[in-house]
């Protein structure tokens, strides 16, 4: 299931309502009838029993807009906006109470004025201390500026190492990086 467009509270014990895209070629045979076809997609809507013990009710009483749901061996992923970091606390706080086994992969802050933009959750954890230092060091020493104010063998010099291993440390850093930007696994 993914691209969870809402999920709503039930009111005055009134099931939970959440409604979905799943791409066509991917409906379980128990999904029923869609409610609207897409090309590509089919969106559902499910109603749940208000007392159900799922995460898109437990967001429903929140009255919090989900983005999307994504589900893969066994683990449930779940993206989701808040409205204040007090709710998101009282949310989190909820899901740990319901649900031992939650854990916080990303929390990412909305840019408060100006445009919104497509902002994305960069993980430095996935690099090693090495290529931490080394990216710090080539984009300090003006490595990845325009023009270039460094070139890989001043940098390599500067930490120590060949010049090829500074082309693999920043290969393999960049690789990591990018497929956070570009949302390319997790």
């Amino acid at each position: 299931m993914s691209d969870v467009s809402t999920s709503v509270a039930a009111a005055d014990g009134a099931d939970c309502v959440t409604e979905f895209l799943v791409d066509a070629d991917a409906v379980p045979e128990d999904y029923g009838e869609p409610v609207f076809e897409y090309a590509d997609r089919h969106l559902y809507r499910v109603a749940h029993d208000a007392d159900a013990d799922c995460p898109c009710v437990c967001l429903g009483e929140f009255d919090t807009p989900v983005d999307r749901f994504f589900a893969h061996a066994g683990d449930l992923e779940v993206v989701f906006h808040a409205e204040s970091f007090e709710q998101l606390q009282t949310i989190v706080g909820e899901f740990r109470d319901r649900y031992r086994d939650v854990d916080i992969q990303r929390l990412v802050r909305a840019p408060t004025g100006g445009a919104p933009r497509d902002s994305v959750f960069v993980d430095r954890g996935k690099l090693t201390d090495r290529q931490l230092e080394t990216l710090r060091t080539a984009y300090e020493m003006g490595y990845f500026a325009q023009p270039r104010e460094a070139n890989a063998t001043d940098v390599a010099a500067e930490l120590d190492i060949t010049a090829s291993t500074l082309t693999e440390h920043l290969a393999a850093a960049q690789r990591k990086l990018f497929a956070d930007v570009l949302e390319e696994g997790s």
